[in-house]
């Protein structure tokens, strides 16, 4: 049998995902921010569509999902700091 002391709490380990950093990395690379916060499918998503839509819309819609893809980076990041994802 162990003793208390022998045991160690179980501890899990969080990162701090800087929302700058992600809201950049999505406006250099669509998806990358996400992918960064740790969310792979939105990351893939992000890579998928934008392109997408920068080819089928002439650039109008490319614009547009370029940008909700570095806010969604930016405030992902902010939510999943406060531990609410």
């Amino acid at each position: 049998m162990r003793a208390a002391t022998d045991l160690k709490p179980m501890t899990t380990t969080t990162s701090f995902r800087n929302p700058g950093v992600a809201a950049v990395l999505s406006v250099v690379i669509p998806g990358v921010g996400q992918i960064y916060n740790g969310d792979f499918l939105r990351g893939i998503f992000w890579l998928i569509v934008t392109p997408g839509l920068w080819l089928g819309s002439g650039g109008t819609l490319g614009w547009i999902c370029h940008i909700i893809a570095a806010i969604t980076a930016h405030r992902r990041a902010n939510v999943k700091n406060r531990g609410l994802a």
